[in-house]
């Protein structure tokens, strides 16, 4: 969606181009595009530039296919985050300008340091760590990113779960054990070198 959103003011982009800059096939985009506007229901009528029909050379409008991309996969609505942890890394994830204009926000961060939360700067509110399930339920919070050291990210995920987080960022290097249904995705800087190393 990135690369179309950069599109986005550049005109009709063609399953070619989208080819060139993702290494993915034009008759797969093409194929792609033509399935995801059959299942929004007709949804997909506004993708093509005016006069034009699927696959032509005038290729898609870029900002409706992100609409109807985000729209197919429940992006379309807004989804409140917090941050767990506030050292170096949950504290840079606070203010992060790379969630604006998303459908993310930052609601609140946590910490069982209370005095780091008395004294970070933040435009989302800080709590300490024994607020996380009364914040999180009345804040209707979904997803956490989970930045506290290896051997307290299980207990951390726990309270996350019983304060009904649905998905957690797992910065820790552990792998978390949740019950069916809570979505983990674990982001390891060690284990993200190693596949750059084996790319190179």
């Amino acid at each position: 969606m990135r690369l179309l959103e950069h599109a986005g003011n550049n005109g009709p982009i063609t399953s070619g181009r989208i080819e060139t800059l993702t290494g993915w096939a034009s008759h797969t985009v093409r194929k792609d595009i033509s399935f995801l506007g059959a299942a929004m229901e007709g949804e997909g009528e506004n993708l093509l530039p005016e006069g034009g029909r699927l696959g032509s050379p005038g290729g898609y409008d870029p900002a409706a296919l992100v609409s109807l991309i985000r729209k197919a996969l429940g992006l379309d609505k807004r989804r409140k985050c917090c941050v767990v942890g506030l050292g170096r890394l949950g504290s840079a994830y606070l203010n992060v300008p790379e969630l604006e204009g998303t459908e993310f926000e930052i609601a609140a961060g946590f910490d069982t340091n209370v005095n780091r939360t008395e004294i970070l700067k933040s435009t989302a509110p800080l709590y300490p760590a024994y607020k996380m399930v009364e914040v999180i339920s009345r804040f209707g919070i979904e997803i956490a990113l989970l930045c506290v050291p290896p051997d307290s990210a299980q207990a951390a995920a726990e309270r996350l779960v019983t304060a009904g987080i649905r998905g957690i960022l797992n910065f820790a290097p552990v792998v978390l054990t949740v019950p069916p249904g809570i979505a983990v995705r674990n982001v390891y800087l060690a284990d993200e070198l190693r596949s750059l190393t084996i790319e190179i």
